[in-house]
């Protein structure tokens, strides 16, 4: 059993370095209100405190950067097994006459659930449609989308920024590359938005019985969809994985059925929160936001700093493969390790000042996408959304302000976003 690493940390108090302090009893819970409103005076309290921290749940948490990035990267840990967390889940729904059977059947072929060999080569598969050339390719479609999307509100003088622009942008740029038709676009992203939470290890029985008939419908609807393009092949991504081939092995219909799923179920709720989120912390941060719009060519690394500022994914699972050492604690083979992503990203041992937001800060290796073999296939959409969705708006909408100081996160503790992001503007 080797050590991770062993790593001194100082005691941190809103970014600030102190002398080593003595430990103090913390009681960590995601769970609270506070927390969900504002995790990381937690996360500094337990990175300082606790960093390699056994939940009252039995799963073991880690807030330092390196401990989660060597994590991420050690091949002694998978991905968190979903899909046998939901066959598991089936035991208490059978006197109900109900089961999960469709959410593990396509959850069981998902990228964030594979490992090599499967996952490397569905990665091979599916990644070139989202190298960052192809994706470059689709800036003039999504800054297009965008100019829409903002034209409709933009003689009004307010807006939701999460529901008016946030959300469609994903939506439309993901059903442009898949090839969805517009008339069900909008069913499409519906169930995408019921399934986004598919990642809460916590979510009811009754939540999970009813993303089991999404899937479902889901799933039936890229079927009639598959089976069009198979008869007329178009320019989409669809049909290029139709006709996909690795080592002479074509991809098969329940491989394809899930990665359009997961495109819309996971790919659109970290863009949604990369707008939500950046554009609210550039509200709350009028200097910083007033230098973009003055230089607005530092987009992209405003973006990274956006992304490391606030998460749009706080938090991933990995199971130990055998048993592992992290800096003197033993993690045994089969146990769950949470590595919180957005405490990592507030690591002053990574990041100076790291509870400020800098958007010219340089050396920004944030993990807001992972790291390792499971680093986000979307990324570099994401990204390219978030560029073209956040510089448009600060050059087009003069004067925009935060419309409530009142805003209501969605509940889920694996994602982070805003149930509505309403904003005035001057016409």
């Amino acid at each position: 059993m080797e050590p991770i690493s062993n790593t001194n940390q100082e005691i941190v108090d809103s970014g600030n370095t102190k002398k080593p302090e003595t430990t103090k009893a913390f009681k960590f819970n995601p769970f609270d209100l506070e927390f969900h409103t504002n995790p990381y005076p937690a996360y500094h309290r337990l990175r300082s405190y606790d960093p390699i921290h056994r939940h009252f749940f039995g799963s073991w948490g880690l807030t330092r950067y390196a401990d989660v990035k060597a994590v991420l990267r050690d091949p002694r840990f998978r991905s968190d097994n979903l899909p046998q967390r939901l066959n598991d889940k089936n035991q208490y729904l059978k006197h109900q006459n109900q089961n999960l059977n469709a959410l593990v059947r396509a959850t069981n072929t998902w990228l964030l659930s594979l490992e090599p060999p499967d996952h490397t080569r569905l990665r091979k598969l599916v990644g070139q449609a989202f190298s960052p050339s192809v994706v470059e390719r689709l800036r003039p479609q999504t800054q297009d989308i965008v100019d829409q999307l903002i034209g409709t509100v933009q003689k009004t003088g307010r807006m939701d920024i999460i529901s008016d622009l946030a959300r469609p942008v994903p939506v439309r740029v993901i059903s442009t590359l898949l090839g969805i038709p517009e008339d069900i676009q909008d069913q499409v992203y519906q169930w995408a938005n019921d399934l986004s939470g598919i990642l809460d290890p916590f979510n009811s029985l009754e939540t999970l019985v009813y993303m089991n008939q999404i899937i479902q419908k889901f799933s039936n609807c890229f079927r009639e969809l598959i089976a069009e393009r198979e008869k007329q092949p178009q320019s989409d991504l669809i049909s290029s994985l139709i006709v996909a081939r690795d080592e002479g092995d074509r991809l098969s219909n329940d491989e394809l059925l899930t990665v359009c799923m997961l495109l819309f179920a996971t790919g659109e709720e970290t863009t949604v929160n990369l707008i939500g989120n950046g554009m609210l912390a550039l509200l709350r941060h009028p200097a910083q936001m007033e230098l973009l719009k003055q230089e607005p060519t530092m987009i992209a690394s405003a973006v990274e700093e956006l992304l490391r500022y606030d998460s749009p994914i706080q938090r991933i699972a990995r199971i130990a493969l055998e048993d592992v050492e992290i800096d003197g604690h033993k993690i045994a083979a089969g146990e769950q390790v949470i590595l919180y992503l957005g405490a990592a990203n507030r690591d002053p041992a990574q990041f100076p000042d790291c509870d400020r937001l800098l958007l010219n800060r340089s050396d920004n290796n944030h993990l807001s996408f992972a790291d390792g073999i499971h680093y986000c296939l979307g990324a570099a959409l994401a990204r390219v959304e978030g560029q073209i969705a956040i510089n448009t708006l600060l050059q087009r909408l003069p004067d925009l302000q935060l419309q409530t100081n009142t805003l209501e996160w969605r509940k889920n503790i694996a994602l982070r976003g805003l149930k509505a992001l309403p904003v005035t503007f001057r016409t």
